[in-house]
């Protein structure tokens, strides 16, 4: 019995985790309001994949400079196309829609179970109805 349960740990832990694919919609009106992220907090694991639909036209999605973990790859979408990224470095990631930025349309993905550059994404300056969702969303962590 012992053999069995040996044999079926180690075939277990030759298949590497499966990744998981989450889609956040970029929207022109949504739950929380008029041009927003849905879901606009999302929490993952490394190596998960968030997929930005472009549900609405004239949205995209990009990485907020100075709200990336060390280590992390800025990500910038094109206008009207879904976005993929996948998630490498635990942390704290900021997402903004480039055009609607300044209107609040942010998101955040915690990538991991801490997020060691969580004080510094809170410091952060982030101009008009964005700077307040952020404060809102990292608040909540």
């Amino acid at each position: 019995m012992k053999t069995i349960l040996l044999a079926a740990a180690l075939a277990l832990a030759a298949f590497p985790a499966i990744a998981a694919d989450f889609q956040v919609k970029m929207l022109n009106k949504g739950a929380k309001g008029m041009m927003v992220f849905e879901p606009d907090l999302i929490k993952v694991q490394p190596g998960d994949t968030v997929t930005f639909v472009a549900t609405d036209p004239g949205h995209d999605a990009m990485s907020v400079p100075g709200m990336l973990p060390d280590g992390a790859q800025p990500f910038e979408g094109k206008i009207g196309k879904d976005v993929v990224v996948t998630f490498a470095q635990p942390g704290v990631y900021g997402v903004k829609c480039k055009p609607h930025y300044v209107m609040g349309m942010v998101a955040v993905v915690v990538v991991g179970d801490a997020a060691p550059n969580l004080e510094a994404a809170k410091t952060a300056k982030n101009p008009g109805k964005a700077g307040k969702v952020f404060t809102e969303l990292l608040g909540s962590l």
